[in-house]
Protein backbone atom coordinates (compact mmCIF):
# COMPACT_ATOMS: atom_id res chain seq x y z
CA UNK A 1 0.00 0.00 0.00
CA UNK A 2 2.94 2.24 0.22
CA UNK A 3 3.81 2.35 -3.09
CA UNK A 4 0.17 3.99 -3.81
CA UNK A 5 0.72 6.94 -1.44
CA UNK A 6 3.86 7.44 -3.28
CA UNK A 7 2.67 7.79 -6.40
CA UNK A 8 0.49 10.42 -4.93
CA UNK A 9 3.76 12.26 -3.62
CA UNK A 10 5.02 12.43 -7.64
CA UNK A 11 1.98 14.27 -9.04
CA UNK A 12 2.12 17.61 -9.35
CA UNK A 13 0.48 19.92 -6.66
CA UNK A 14 -2.34 21.73 -7.58
CA UNK A 15 -1.85 25.83 -7.84
CA UNK A 16 -1.40 27.32 -4.81
CA UNK A 17 -4.01 30.29 -4.07
CA UNK A 18 -0.49 32.90 -3.80
CA UNK A 19 -0.11 30.84 -7.85
CA UNK A 20 -3.28 32.07 -8.73
CA UNK A 21 -3.97 34.30 -7.38
CA UNK A 22 -0.62 36.13 -9.42
CA UNK A 23 -2.32 35.20 -12.59
CA UNK A 24 -5.40 36.80 -11.87
CA UNK A 25 -3.34 39.17 -11.84
CA UNK A 26 -1.98 39.29 -14.68
CA UNK A 27 -4.87 38.35 -16.87
CA UNK A 28 -6.92 41.54 -15.11
CA UNK A 29 -3.24 43.18 -16.05
CA UNK A 30 -3.38 42.32 -19.75
CA UNK A 31 -7.24 43.16 -20.26
CA UNK A 32 -6.57 46.27 -18.88
CA UNK A 33 -3.50 47.10 -21.69
CA UNK A 34 -5.83 45.38 -24.40
CA UNK A 35 -8.52 48.12 -23.24
CA UNK A 36 -6.15 50.99 -23.23
CA UNK A 37 -4.87 50.35 -26.66
CA UNK A 38 -8.03 49.73 -28.13
CA UNK A 39 -8.74 53.46 -26.66
CA UNK A 40 -6.07 54.94 -28.01
CA UNK A 41 -6.30 53.41 -31.25
CA UNK A 42 -10.07 54.79 -31.52
CA UNK A 43 -8.99 58.50 -30.33
CA UNK A 44 -5.93 58.21 -33.25
CA UNK A 45 -8.55 57.33 -35.71
CA UNK A 46 -11.02 59.86 -34.59
CA UNK A 47 -8.01 62.30 -34.89
CA UNK A 48 -6.69 61.76 -38.19
CA UNK A 49 -10.27 61.50 -39.55
CA UNK A 50 -10.72 64.93 -38.66
CA UNK A 51 -7.57 65.94 -40.24
CA UNK A 52 -8.56 63.98 -43.33
CA UNK A 53 -11.72 66.01 -43.47
CA UNK A 54 -10.13 68.93 -42.56
CA UNK A 55 -7.61 68.72 -45.77
CA UNK A 56 -10.51 67.52 -47.96
CA UNK A 57 -12.58 70.98 -46.80
CA UNK A 58 -9.19 72.76 -47.81
CA UNK A 59 -9.13 71.41 -51.23
CA UNK A 60 -12.28 71.49 -52.31
CA UNK A 61 -11.92 75.40 -51.17
CA UNK A 62 -9.10 75.99 -53.05
CA UNK A 63 -10.46 74.15 -55.95
CA UNK A 64 -13.80 75.97 -56.03
CA UNK A 65 -11.61 79.28 -55.81
CA UNK A 66 -9.18 78.80 -58.74
CA UNK A 67 -12.37 76.98 -61.01
CA UNK A 68 -13.97 80.53 -60.90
Amino acid sequence: MDSGTGARKERPKPREPAARLEKAKQRSAQQELKQRQRAEIYALNRVMTELEQQQFDSFCKQMQGSGE
